[in-house]
Order: structure tokens, then C-alpha cells, then sequence
């Protein structure tokens, strides 16, 4: 279940969840509260599509209440403390017997506030009444759970990571790519992926790589459009970097140019669990990652997998940058860190925290 369907984060790691339910002969319906605008709804892939049409979380809470008490389904998987709130009071309002399972994707800091009357003071008060009627509270890095601890001292919040690792995924990046870049063999490819808004970090990539020495320049590949692109664009012709970065936009399937790439560099300043990262190393990337709350420190096994950096620090992203190129991460030491992010795996933490045991 997710509020808003897009090609990106929560709404597509929960298509994922579905698709992996269903593929193992569950009766799976994935409910979405709005797709959105430019986005069209998943095609079928053994489980049923269910748009409620509401554009904001909190609509959906009737049409919820009326799902439960027609479908009455078994199990209940949401994901985001808005949508995971308004499914715990549709729960209980409709008395469904449903064992009812929340995910948490972001730092519960940017979610709720100890500010009274304002709309996280607001939210907190609630989740404290609703979260009882919860069969399992997870989040999506160990960080977060400490955190949402804090937050929650009295509740029992566990870590569960997203499906990152599936056949689909495996299948897509073996695609062909047809970017001029990857032919010819002049130098090393890095890449980076996402929104292209401030607290990506993606300043601090392109000054990294003009840091690199010209003789052992890299070429960076960015993927991903938003509403820096502009001065994305204009910093790379301030730096004379044309030859060395470019910004091709938003593409429907970045796992092939993960897997052509050598290294793959998030400097994000804060993330839930970068499943980007994940995916990078599942393609055989060497990962350069800031060290921003969370996720990616526990993701490289504190930094034995890749090479961590200071958040905001260009200079040590350059070295860190020349180190992966220079002494690229094994492959063994790459599955072994993507192993907790696969299908089989994912799925049986969920089912052993519900007490639902024989899902292999």
C-alpha cells in the first residue's frame, strides 16, 4: 500500500513488495491512494491494482475502512508514518482482524515535532494511540530504529530493509545501453542517480570531480531531473567540466548504467535507506558514499565496503572517488553487503516478525 504512485522510492519498493508476494502465490492486492501526474498505474504482475483516487493520505481513511471490512484481507503491509498512521485508525475503526505491518522510511526528526498544535506535534499524538493496533513497526536501516526509539521509547520498532535484489532487477540491468560514453574506453565511468534538489548533494559531486587531476579524470554520468538541473548545468561550464559530466536526465531503467559504470557515488546529506546505493552494488559498482544519516555507514559495513566521506566535503569525495577507481571493491565483498537486500530474505524477516512461519 503506498499514498502517491511514482517511478521512484517508496511507491516502487512497495510494487516491488507486491510483486514478490505474489510471485510465491499469495492473492495480493497493491491499493494506491493517487498516481501521479506523468505516471500511469503498474501494469499487472500477478497481483491486482487498486487506485482509491484520493490525493491525499488522509482521504483515504474511509474508502480503507470499507476495503477492510469487504476484502478482509489477512495481512496488511504499509510504508510512511502518514499512510501508517491513517491504515492503524482505519484498522481499528473497522475491526478488521488483519495483522497490520508499518514501515518507516524516513528519520522520524523530519517527520515529527514536540512544537504543540503543529501538524507533526499532531502526528505524534496520534501514532502514540494508533500504533497499539500495529503487529510489527519497522524501519528500513538500524539508525532509524534508534531514532524512532527516541522518539517512541515504548514501542518495539525492528529493522526490515526494502527488496533491492530480484530477478527483475537482475534481468533489467543486463540491458543495453547506448550511451556514447560507455564505447571507446577513455578513462573511468562514474555515475550517480536522483533528484536533482539541494540535499542530493550533487554540488559537491561535480566540484569533486573538477578536484580530480586531468590526467585521471573521470567522466560522471548523472541521472535524474529536478530543480537544480540548471545550475547543475551552469556550475559544470563554470568548472569547464563539459567533457567530463553530464546530465542526461530521468531514465526508466538506471541499472544498466550501474552496471557499465565503475563507481557509483551518493552525496546525499541525509537519506532513510538509500536503496540507489544498493542497487549500484548489486551492479558491481564500488561505492563512494557520504556518511549522512542513514543508512549508508551500515550499508558499507562501516566503510570495509567502499569508502565513506564527510558529508559536504568535495576533497574527500575526489580522494575517495580516485581510491575506488584505484582499488575497486571485490565482487564477493559486494554481494555479501547486498545479500540482506534480497527477495527470499526480505520477505522472511517480515513473516518471522508477524509470527507467520513456511515463507522460504
Amino acid at each position: 500500500m503506498t499514498g502517491r504512485y511514482a517511478l521512484s522510492g517508496v511507491p516502487l519498493a512497495q510494487m516491488r513488495f507486491s510483486r514478490a508476494l505474489a510471485s510465491r502465490g499469495h492473492d495480493v492486492d497493491f491499493l494506491i491512494g493517487m498516481i501521479n501526474s506523468g505516471n500511469k498505474a503498474p501494469v499487472s504482475q500477478g497481483f491486482k491494482t487498486i487506485v482509491l483516487g484520493k490525493p491525499r493520505v488522509a482521504f483515504m481513511l474511509f474508502p480503507l475502512i470499507r476495503y477492510f471490512k469487504e476484502r478482509k484481507p489477512d495481512v496488511v503491509f504499509t510504508a510512511g508514518d502518514h499512510l501508517n498512521a491513517i491504515v492503524l485508525l482505519a484498522g481499528i475503526l473497522s475491526g478488521t482482524k488483519a495483522k497490520i505491518s508499518c514501515s518507516s522510511r524516513v528519520t522520524p526528526f523530519d517527520t515529527y515535532s514536540n512544537k504543540l498544535f503543529s501538524k507533526g506535534w499532531l502526528l505524534k499524538c496520534v501514532m502514540r494511540v494508533v500504533m497499539r493496533r500495529a503487529n510489527a513497526l519497522t524501519c528500513v536501516s538500524k539508525d532509524m530504529v534508534e531514532q524512532y526509539r527516541q522518539v517512541f521509547p515504548s514501542t518495539s520498532h525492528c529493522c526490515v530493509y526494502n527488496i533491492v535484489d530480484d530477478e527483475e532487477s537482475r534481468d533489467r540491468m543486463m540491458e543495453v545501453v547506448l550511451e556514447p560514453w560507455y564505447f571507446g574506453g577513455a578513462g573511468s565511468i562514474v555515475v550517480a542517480a536522483g533528484a536533482l534538489e539541494q540535499w542530493k548533494g550533487f554540488t559537491d559531486l561535480i566540484y569533486a570531480i573538477s578536484l580530480i587531476p586531468l590526467a585521471v579524470r573521470p567522466r560522471l554520468l548523472l541521472l535524474g531531473d529536478g530543480s537544480l538541473k540548471q545550475e547543475l548545468l551552469g556550475l559544470v561550464e563554470e568548472l569547464g567540466l563539459q567533457e567530463f559530466v553530464k546530465l542526461i536526465g530521468y531514465v526508466a531503467n538506471p541499472l544498466k548504467y550501474f552496471k557499465n559504470a565503475d563507481v557509483f557515488v551518493l552525496s546525499s546529506y541525509v537519506e532513510g535507506l538509500p536503496n540507489v546505493l544498493v542497487e549500484a552494488m548489486m551492479c558491481g559498482c564500488t561505492p563512494v558514499s557520504t556518511d549522512c544519516p542513514t543508512g549508508p555507514r551500515e550499508v558499507l559495513g562501516d566503510g570495509k565496503i567502499g569508502y565513506l566521506v564527510p558529508v559536504g566535503d568535495a576533497s574527500a569525495m575526489a580522494v575517495a572517488i580516485s581510491k575506488a577507481i584505484a582499488a575497486p571493491s571485490s565482487t564477493k565483498d559486494l554481494d555479501e553487503a547486498v545479500g540482506p537486500f534480497s527477495e527470499s530474505n526480505v520477505l522472511r524477516e517480515h513473516f518471522k516478525i508477524l509470527g507467520i512461519f513456511g515463507e522460504n
